[in-house]
């Protein structure tokens, strides 16, 4: 399913064309290729972050719509990546600092030797059909993003982990005998990435009807009709955006600069929250003695923005 349609551009809003992307694929030359597609992002004006490995491509990248369709055309160019899919948003203003090309043992931190989603992988079902599915008894729904993720959004009904990284699924998996109550079971996450391993992984473990949401939230948001969505509250992004909603708008979360948790509007009335020092979530943890540093890399940020600038720590 390569995304050959433009998302049209919201009126008066987004001057920032906002692409996730993976592709997992047999990919030896991932080392060379890391120089020339940094060099492609940064003549084209393309910020973001951009995993390489020998499973293949990762990431999220923004910047003028001209230059993020000539990345994508450069990335389609090359023989692995010819089938390369990719999501579309907007955001009304650049969310990325800088643009990072990285090498990586995986695309998606798993942990798990020899798990490969173009060998063995779950049931791709469409956005259209997700509700019917979820909404089946015989179906167990497992939300496999991390806590802080969940918690500001999830489809109802669903099962939550409550894992603080991708590596602890696995074993989450392993110990929960009770995925083994009923025959079907859906999965989804945020772009559709960690499904195609997780489903794999399930699928290795013996579950036989695996289904995963094809597109991930960011599909489903995009093409799902609110008054018809099944999804309740936001749906977290790793960019400055912080969150996404119906029609991929961006929400009202902001991030904790001390923790990275996000923060809902209410969250920021806390006596606990000061302005990338700490929040509600981390307001315990800290010790005075990383307040005062959190308070100077703060005050620099301060500083920046006066000046017009953004300060790389913020």
């Amino acid at each position: 399913m390569t995304d050959t349609l433009h998302t049209p551009r919201p009126e008066a809003e987004g001057q920032f064309l906002v692409a996730a992307l993976y592709h997992f694929v047999s990919f030896e030359r991932f080392a060379d290729f890391r120089q020339p597609l940094q060099q492609m992002c940064d003549d084209n004006g393309v910020k973001g972050t951009l995993l390489l490995a020998h499973e293949g491509i990762n990431g999220t990248i923004a910047g003028p719509e001209d230059g993020i369709r000539a990345v994508l055309a450069f990335l389609r160019s090359q023989p692995e990546f010819s089938a390369l899919e990719h999501k579309e948003s907007w955001a009304s203003s650049m969310p990325f600092l800088r643009m990072k090309v990285r090498l990586k043992k995986e695309i998606v931190t798993m942990g798990v030797e020899d798990i490969d989603p173009n060998k063995i992988v779950g049931t791709y079902v469409a956005p259209q059909d997700w509700n019917s599915l979820i909404s089946d008894p015989d179906t167990i729904v497992i939300d496999t993003r991390n806590d802080y993720e969940t918690a500001i959004g999830t489809f109802r009904g669903a099962v939550d982990p409550n894992t603080k990284s991708f590596r602890e699924f696995p074993d989450w998996v392993k110990n929960n005998a009770a995925l083994a109550s009923k025959p079907k079971i859906a999965m989804y996450c945020t772009g559709g990435i960690r499904c195609e391993k997780a489903t794999a992984f399930m699928k290795e473990q013996g579950f036989d009807e695996v289904y995963h949401l094809k597109g991930g939230i960011l599909k489903y948001l995009e093409e799902m009709p609110e008054e018809e969505s099944l999804w309740d509250g936001a749906c977290f992004v790793f960019d400055e955006r912080v969150s996404v909603t119906h029609g991929l708008k961006e929400g009202e979360h902001t991030l904790c600069h001390a923790c990275r948790q996000p923060l809902t509007q209410q969250d920021l009335l806390s006596p606990h929250h000061e302005d990338g020092v700490s929040c509600i979530h981390c307001h315990e943890i800290r010790t005075e003695e990383d307040r005062l540093r959190y308070r100077q890399r703060q005050h620099q940020i301060d500083l920046a923005k006066r000046r017009g600038e953004r300060h790389l720590g913020s």
